[in-house]
């Protein structure tokens, strides 16, 4: 499909604006490193919101999810999960607080605000870098994926002959132009273009689905796909039959391994709980969240992001598969087994009319440079911040780290980009970096935060056992499924082997090692003052903070986040049964949309602390 030149005109009018914002913001960015990586925390928590929810907008995943509702229906919205998408209402209710509380500028340098300078955290410092770099370069992969697939469908330039030749080469020219705007401009240029590419996301996909529920009546979605495609609810068994529809559909539920969605449910939400007490991986969400000026304002920020994102995403993911079930079925059913449910998002733009066409193209096409950009951003803090201003040269001046930013920025750009060359299915890289790599992830990374006895080198072996375990689980059972020993496992399954490995290291470490000094783990107990197994650290601190109040509030932050989940899943339902006209249905969700914004009005928002009070305090004896 060719560019109509209005359509063009679009595209190349918000091209321009998006790298002028950055390279007319760089000068600020570029005194100093606090600047460039966190925006010097000045920047409000609306703006930060609003970029976050910019950078979970991408395109890939829109891909992904479009996909995931043609074949699986409104039962789609649970699928999220296994990021999982509710860490958001985790960090709204109480860890972005806990993090922000920290007052570090990288999730590297937030180990040694916990741990101390012991050898034990310096190597629990660098497997945290390392674990960062490698989440980095493999969303840097996802990203490219999706972008050259989409880019190759609508972009007139042949570029190659081979069509995945062709993708990849428009990926790499999109991925470079985005380097330029990152690169040069930080913090403050992802949040300001991200904004930007918020407001032209949001047009377009309430456009998107408003052109949807015109030309689609209910009746015609009801005739296209299977009984209970429209129902959110589910049993032991997914009990969605696409016989006589489409064939390939039941053979891609096969395939993904989630015929059994009650046992996928619960493995979703055993994970996914763990995974959001674990708190943010060291990633572009982390950095919003440092980048606040208050702990209140971060909670505000990542409360901000599913208000804001959930209902017009999901009005442009059903238009569209609205869309395709109404218009491409046949063409669809064509491609036999060969289909490429990826490619559903894509064709069908091809029915949105001239003006809006090149709107969505120019909005998908800022969800892939916002969520890219982000993650660049992410990347440089590390390796200067975290490895060559500490271990290399603590004192060169603060341009010279900016500096290294570039260079360091182009580098994981470059490896990200190749990771995607050899890896060419959004799937699979979704199912290794959600089921894997982040399983790996989690013991240690919840034990940081609730168990005063765990330790640096608890820490250390838990990370590097997680590290190791999510890339040797996965192929040795996919090794032994080729040997014919086992069936084909999905990758979420192998999350308990993954987390019991971990487990086992992080006690083990902690266990046979001395626990870290006293005098860290007070400071940080006083400032950040978690819930959990605390309680030694607390009566120690008595003695110079009489009055010291221990954090009581579990049983209302469980609270809070089942309602929030509630809320969140609310949201995300509305979007869908707005533009599938199930008036019925959307009415239920509005009514548990208001009803848990009332609940946590009350419950949270009223109740959130920047700071303990002892923080202030001098400690008993000083003046």
């Amino acid at each position: 499909m060719g560019f109509h030149p209005i359509d063009l005109g679009i595209l190349v009018v918000y091209l321009l604006s998006t790298v002028a914002i950055g390279v007319w913001i760089s000068r600020r960015a570029s005194k100093s490193m606090g600047n460039y990586f966190l925006g010097g925390n000045q920047i409000p928590w609306y703006m930060l919101g609003l970029s976050n929810a910019s950078g979970m907008f991408d395109i890939s995943g829109t891909m992904w999810m479009v996909y995931l509702l043609f074949v699986y229906g409104v039962k789609s919205a649970w699928i999220p999960w296994l990021w999982p998408v509710f860490n958001q209402i985790f960090m709204m209710v109480y860890l972005s607080i806990w993090l922000r509380r920290s007052g570090v500028m990288t999730g590297a340098e937030w180990i040694r605000f916990r741990f101390g300078d012991s050898r034990g955290a310096q190597l629990a410092h660098l497997v945290v870098v390392a674990f960062a770099l490698i989440n980095v370069i493999g969303f840097l992969a996802y990203g490219f994926i999706g972008i050259g697939k989409f880019a190759a469908t609508f972009l007139p330039w042949q570029l190659a002959t081979d069509p995945t030749t062709n993708a990849n080469l428009y990926g790499l020219a999109i991925t470079a132009l985005t380097t330029i705007y990152v690169v040069k401009g930080g913090m403050f240029s992802v949040v300001f273009t991200e904004v930007l590419q918020f407001v032209i996301m949001t047009i377009a996909c309430i456009w998107v689905g408003v052109i949807a529920m015109q030309q689609v009546s209910p009746d015609v979605i009801s005739a296209a796909v299977p009984e209970g495609w429209h129902s959110l609810w589910f049993g032991w068994n997914l009990d969605l039959d696409w016989s006589g529809r489409m064939l390939a559909a039941n053979e891609k539920i096969a395939s993904d391994g989630w015929t059994m969605f009650g046992a996928f449910f619960m493995m979703m939400l055993f994970k996914g709980v763990l995974n959001s007490m674990a708190g943010p991986a060291p990633n572009y969400d982390m950095q919003r969240v440092l980048s606040a000026r208050t702990p209140r304002e971060a909670a505000l920020m990542s409360g901000l992001v599913s208000l804001v994102l959930l209902v017009p995403r999901y009005m442009l993911i059903t238009g569209l598969t609205v869309l395709a079930l109404a218009l491409f079925m046949g063409e669809l059913r064509e491609m036999g087994s060969d289909v490429d449910f990826e490619l559903i998002l894509p064709m069908a733009m091809e029915r949105v009319p001239v003006g809006l066409f090149g709107l969505l193209f120019s909005a998908l096409l800022a969800a892939f440079m916002s969520t890219y950009a982000a993650t660049v951003n992410a990347a440089p803090a590390y390796i200067v911040n975290d490895v060559y201003k500490r271990y290399i040269k603590a004192d060169a001046p603060e341009k010279t780290y900016v500096r290294l930013s570039y260079v360091v920025s182009l580098i994981v750009v470059v490896l990200g980009t190749l990771f995607g060359f050899l890896v060419q299915n959004l799937n699979d890289i979704v199912q290794w970096i959600v089921g894997a790599l982040y399983g790996g992830y989690i013991a240690a990374n919840v034990l940081k935060w609730h168990w005063w006895r765990f330790n640096s080198w608890g820490y250390f072996w838990g990370m590097i056992t997680g590290i190791l375990a999510s890339a040797l689980v996965p192929g040795g059972a996919a090794w032994m499924a080729d040997q014919g020993w086992i069936e084909s496992v999905p990758t979420i399954y192998l999350f308990p082997v993954i987390l019991l490995i971990s487990l086992v290291g992080s006690v083990a470490g902690s266990l046979t090692t001395d626990p870290d000094e006293e005098q860290v783990l007070k400071q940080f107990y006083l400032r950040v003052r978690p819930w959990g197994w605390w309680r030694p650290i607390h009566d120690q601190l008595l003695s110079e903070y009489p009055d010291l109040n221990a954090n009581r509030s579990f049983a209302r932050d469980a609270v809070n986040v089942v309602v929030g989940i509630a809320w969140q899943t609310a949201l995300t339902v509305t979007g869908i049964f707005l533009v599938l006209q199930q008036y019925t249905a959307l009415t239920y969700s509005v009514v548990v949309v208001i009803a848990t914004s009332i609940f946590l009005k009350q419950n949270w928002y009223n109740r959130i602390v920047d700071y303990p009070d002892e923080v202030n305090l001098s400690p008993a004896g000083e003046s």
